[in-house]
């Protein structure tokens, strides 16, 4: 619980804050990932909801997961996501508007795979919870 309150309310807005005042120049990649900033619309408040979150491009697609740490519930960012799969990504100094969407079967375990080759916590962190860890494809819409 302290760990969900300390990542929620404290690491993710500072990296979020420092990643966009530099245009992504820092705090852009973590266990050598790269970082993007997804924001999502809340769906109880309507608000613009900001997530920074470990990726991986598949063709024009950004690739990331819901994993949450391994907490047994899904992250607001996928929440809010499932209820307007609209979004916008920024990556370094550019955002482009994405359309989320929860991929299964071969694609997933595709992807899952090659998530888990360059962030090997994602194997632990789907230990830790009885959900499947959801795999999530934004694809561009437009450029914002």
């Amino acid at each position: 619980m302290l760990q969900r309150f300390f990542t929620r309310k404290i690491l993710s807005p500072i990296n979020s804050f420092v990643y966009r005042v530099s245009g992504g120049r820092l705090m852009a990649k973590m266990s050598g990932l790269p970082i993007l900033l997804l924001t999502t619309t809340g769906r109880r408040s309507g608000k613009a909801r900001t997530a920074p979150l470990l990726y991986i491009e598949d063709g024009d697609a950004y690739v990331v997961l819901a994993s949450f740490g391994g907490q047994p519930d899904h992250p607001a960012w996928y929440l809010n996501l499932e209820a307007s799969p609209e979004a916008s990504v920024q990556i370094g100094d550019g955002t482009v508007g994405v359309r989320a969407e929860t991929v299964h079967g071969d694609e997933r375990t595709r992807l899952w795979e090659r998530m888990v080759a360059g962030y090997g916590s994602y194997e632990a962190y789907q230990r830790k919870t009885e959900r499947e860890i959801p795999v999530v494809v934004l694809r561009p819409v437009e450029a914002l």
